[in-house]
């Protein structure tokens, strides 16, 4: 893939159209002490009338 351009646009609807997993901590903390920690977790995908939301 090196060389070849892809416009952003494209590369969302290819993300969109498989799903994506996002993950992250954040800690906040003060003198070596944690005193918030925070698991962050979304999942991203497109939804369509042939295959609705989940909820």
């Amino acid at each position: 893939m090196a060389g070849r351009q892809i416009a952003l646009i494209d590369l969302l609807d290819r993300l969109l159209n498989g799903g994506a997993v996002l993950t992250g901590d954040v800690v906040l903390s003060i003198a070596d002490v944690d005193l918030v920690h925070i698991n962050l977790r979304a999942v991203i995908r497109s939804i369509t009338p042939d295959d609705p939301a989940p909820w």
